[in-house]
């Protein structure tokens, strides 16, 4: 609609502004406008809304890190999202510290790449948890080693794949870990002057305690920025049942790998014994042949059965199963 007023329309003003019906200094009051001043240098490209949607998505991400990192590190996880603010990529990237951990992540099907600098600390401690110790951060900061590195990236491949599901209501997401930098020098993914999101997240594994910053180009996310608010995020959430929960929990647990093994029988012998056994030597079992063997799922004795074989490998049938409260 134009902003210019037709004759008909200035006529009309005039009379009401004459008969007293439209007050002259309202009409002046209303006309000024606030001037708001804008910034070239940082051009505002993320709104309010969209930076409040990226803290939903990835207030999602930080409840399946804390639920599924554990599996791997045998350590309790607590994640936080702290907060998010749209900067300039110079800006973020002079503010990581030395060394670095900086995941650059393919962002496919979305053009370009994002990062992940993860906090030195935490490198440290799941390390230190991957090789057995107790993930006690380091005292002090030390450059990690290429054998450090190929243990955090395991890590972070599983951080990176667990991205799929917060964003599946904007879009069918296939991360991919491309590789991590120690030098922010070569994870110059855009330019200086590109305005980027960063979403940062407080992690604390066991005593190590450290921040996630998720930095996110204004350019990888330009096709989807439409999509990027409450409005389309919940209105795009598919509801789900008990039974829905039911049938994929069912699901996983189905896939699961479990270790079943049955037990022959138990002997004593001494050391001396032991280390002169030869390839056809005999050792007697406290079980007899017709008995019934013991088959342990995991550590908990489930059920009772025969041995036998299956073509030319050894098998065992199945008598029965030993309930919980047997």
């Amino acid at each position: 609609m134009s902003d210019a007023l037709s004759q008909g329309e200035i006529d009309l003003l005039l009379r009401q502004i004459s008969s007293g019906e439209i007050d002259v200094e309202e009409v002046r009051d209303s006309a000024d406008k606030q001037v708001k001043n804008y910034d070239f240098a940082r051009p505002s490209k993320f709104s309010k809304e969209h930076l409040r949607t990226l803290e939903i998505i990835f207030e999602h991400y930080g409840r399946l890190l804390s639920t599924n990192l554990p599996v791997y590190l045998r350590k309790n996880i607590q994640v936080e999202v702290m907060n998010s603010e749209a900067v300039t990529y110079l800006e973020f990237s002079n503010a990581l510290s030395n060394p670095v951990l900086l995941g650059v992540v393919d962002f496919a099907p979305l053009r370009g790449d994002i990062l992940m600098d993860l906090a030195a600390p935490l490198g440290y401690a799941i390390v230190d948890r991957m090789l057995g110790g107790m993930g006690v951060p380091m005292e002090k900061a030390r450059d990690f080693s290429e054998i450090e590195l190929l243990v955090i990236e395991r890590i972070m491949n599983i951080c990176v794949d667990l991205l799929r599901e917060p964003w599946s209501n904007v879009t069918d997401l296939h991360p991919r870990l491309q590789r991590i930098e120690t030098n922010s020098q070569f994870a110059q993914i855009i330019s200086p002057g590109e305005m980027i999101a960063v979403v940062t997240i407080n992690m604390k594994i066991g005593d190590a305690e450290g921040l996630m910053n998720v930095c996110l180009p204004f350019i990888t996310l330009e096709s989807v920025m439409d999509k990027l608010n409450t409005k389309f995020w919940y209105s795009n959430m598919q509801v789900r049942n008990e039974e829905t929960y039911q049938d994929v929990i069912e699901d996983l647990i189905d896939h699961a790998p479990i270790s079943v093994r049955a037990v022959l029988g138990n002997s004593m012998i001494s050391v001396a014994d032991f280390a002169g056994l030869t390839p056809g030597d005999i050792i007697r079992v406290n079980t007899k042949v017709d008995q019934e063997l013991d088959v342990y799922v995991g550590s908990i004795k489930k059920f009772t059965a025969l041995p036998g074989s299956s073509g030319n490998n050894y098998a065992v049938r199945v008598t029965s199963v030993i309930r919980e409260e047997e």
